[in-house]
């Protein structure tokens, strides 16, 4: 029957309106539901969180051209404000996203580490959202956005990819937020370091000599603490032995268990 088509029908006219709009972008056609291959194994269910960093990398090197670019801790991938052209995902190295207020203030808003996509909030406006500067040296994959689009339409699994990306820092963008909210000092500071310990052991980096790439002050501006607060907590995390120091900078800590610093971080939250 007529009605029994509508509704593929009306998906793929409204996909096309929404491409049409992109310049440059391709056209997208939708298959009918018997041309679909079946799903790759990662969009069933199975897929191991660790390893989405992983696939993403391979990914781009099988489908797209992409520029590698090493830059330097204080160097920044982009500039708010610069027309938006290309994503850049992390090959290496740590980034931090700096937004700018209109009166010159600066708050740090977002991490990334190895597989984190940059540029995504940069989208909707054409233009680049914030600053994004290396904290330590580091090595990114620059990948224009349009080729994206195209490569993205006839691979399932890139779309995928991309797609689980953005999911994935709206919902660390969502915790961030309930932390300031809900968390005292001590249970954001201890939030921060589990989430910064957990990042690179997904990533199969050792968590017994974190570097951090950021000062306490920058620590404090992203949990809306003061260099204060932030420091006399990561002094009531070492004496109970969540973290611990290691040299004089007290840059570098250790993170002896992290479902530990989990535990605190609920039982934080519990009483809050």
């Amino acid at each position: 029957m007529a009605g029994t088509r509508i509704g593929p029908i009306l998906r793929q006219q409204r996909l096309h309106a929404v491409t049409d709009c992109l310049p440059g972008a391709p056209r997208v056609t939708v298959p009918s539901p018997s041309a679909v291959p079946p799903l790759p194994l990662p969009l069933q269910g199975i897929e191991v969180p660790s390893q989405r960093w992983r696939e993403s990398l391979v990914l781009i090197e099988q489908h797209l051209p992409f520029t590698r670019r090493t830059v330097h801790a204080g160097e920044a991938v982009q500039t708010a404000g610069q027309a938006f052209s290309s994503l850049c995902i992390v090959h290496s190295g740590a980034f931090k996203t700096v937004h700018l207020a209109a009166d010159g203030r600066e708050q740090v808003v977002g991490l990334h580490f190895k597989g984190d996509w940059i540029g995504f909030d940069s989208i909707a406006s054409g233009r680049c959202a914030c600053n994004i500067v290396a904290m330590d040296t580091g090595e990114v994959w620059s990948l224009r956005y349009v080729a994206l689009l195209t490569a993205a339409a006839s691979v399932p699994a890139l779309m995928h990819a991309v797609c689980t990306a953005m999911s994935t820092q709206l919902a660390r963008d969502r915790e961030w937020r309930l932390a300031l909210s809900t968390l005292s000092a001590d249970g954001r500071v201890a939030d921060f370091l589990r989430a910064w310990a957990e990042s690179l052991a997904e990533r199969g980096l050792r968590i017994d000599q974190i570097t951090l790439g950021l000062s306490r002050g920058e620590i404090g501006n992203h949990l809306g603490l003061t260099l204060e607060t932030v420091s006399r907590a990561f002094s009531r995390l070492a004496l109970g032995g969540l973290i611990r120091f290691d040299g004089k900078g007290r840059r570098t800590i250790s993170v002896p268990s992290v479902a530990a610093l989990a535990e605190f971080v609920r039982g934080v939250a519990s009483v809050a």
